[in-house]
């Protein structure tokens, strides 16, 4: 490291301890310290404009590592009326959702940067900012790779024999799959997959597939909601459908336009593509219905200078859940077989 690149790291360990109301000697001596609560809202604001669809979900701090949901969104219907000769009115708590529970697990975000690489940012005036948002983008794609294909959360993963972070933690689908296996739409008349062809399949297109689906499976009050949307994995419409990217923003206008909107709708609700959705699988939900919760004060790190390895490294953790608010608003249909174009 350069005796310039040296003067702005340590300028930059010193910001740190500053931000997150530590000792300077803590972070220099790179002993692991707390990101306060303030800079953690700043990070899950950062990763969730790094992503428009983060951005329409929801990630929100939460207070306990486990607990009921927060229910956010829409829960059901509150209207009605009671015959107050006969019964007391009773109160319905417009966020109480399904009987379900989350549970925050650690996550690791550990990373490193050469000192070839910082002697290259140094020459930079946003030495700082470069340092703060080298993993931000990568962990908002980690966040999202794991709420679509998490299906459990191992003590110790490997990354070659789950490519997807599939033991990092349970996603939303695992999560639908687990605690509403009736929302689950996964085969037809042949076991195992659900065949969409033009003559003698389950369904003649994706179109009623989807009509079907939500009439069969959803509850009536949910159907006609207009903010469902149809999730798409990769190969079920060709990509002809979707030249528009989210919505009328210009690709340019975000650092990641990662939510591509459909000019075909399926089954009456708005088709969507996003990055990592298992392919020949569809999710209808709304967006809000979909939560991030990272447990307050848990975010940790440990900034090391490893001249062993010619690098700085930083260990970084934090607990969180994947969680679907109500699963009344979620359908996953899976093992999609396509015989013929759509």
């Amino acid at each position: 490291m350069k005796t310039k690149t040296r003067l702005l790291y340590t300028t930059w360990l010193s910001r740190q301890a500053e931000l997150n109301g530590v000792a300077e000697g803590t972070v220099h001596s790179e002993k692991q310290f707390a990101v306060d609560p303030s800079i953690q809202q700043v990070l899950i604001d950062k990763q969730r404009e790094s992503s428009a669809f983060l951005g329409q979900i929801n990630i929100v701090p939460v207070d306990e590592q486990s607990g009921e949901k927060l229910g956010l969104g829409v829960a059901g219907t509150l209207a009605g009326r009671t015959d107050t000769n006969a019964r007391d009115r009773e109160t319905r708590d417009p966020t109480s959702l399904d009987a379900d529970r989350y549970e925050c697990k650690q996550t690791n975000f550990d990373t490193h940067v050469t000192y070839a690489k910082l002697d290259l940012w140094a020459k930079f005036k946003d030495f700082q900012t470069r340092l703060r948002s080298q993993t931000v983008q990568q962990q908002a794609r980690d966040r999202i790779m794991i709420g679509w294909n998490g299906i459990r959360a191992d003590v110790q993963t490997d990354r070659v024999a789950n490519p997807l972070l599939q033991d990092v933690n349970v996603g939303w689908l695992e999560q639908i799959r687990q605690k509403r296996p009736t929302h689950v739409f996964d085969e037809g008349a042949t076991p195992g997959k659900i065949v969409v062809a033009p003559t003698g399949g389950d369904y003649r297109n994706l179109d009623a597939l989807v009509y079907d689906a939500i009439q069969n499976f959803l509850p009536e009050w949910a159907r006609g909601d207009t903010e469902l949307v149809v999730i798409v994995g990769s190969g079920l419409l060709h990509e002809k459908y979707f030249p528009m990217v989210d919505g009328e923003d210009k690709p340019t206008e975000k650092v990641a336009a990662d939510i591509l909107l459909s000019k075909k709708q399926l089954g009456g609700k708005q088709a969507v593509m996003v990055p990592f959705f298992p392919a020949n699988t569809m999710l209808i939900t709304r967006l809000d219905n979909l939560s991030i919760y990272e447990q307050e004060n848990t975010r940790r790190k440990t900034i090391v200078d490893n001249a062993k390895r010619s690098r700085v490294e930083t260990y970084e953790s934090v607990n969180e859940a994947y969680v679907v608010e109500n699963y009344d608003f979620a359908l996953l249909i899976e093992n999609i077989e396509i015989a013929g174009g759509e």
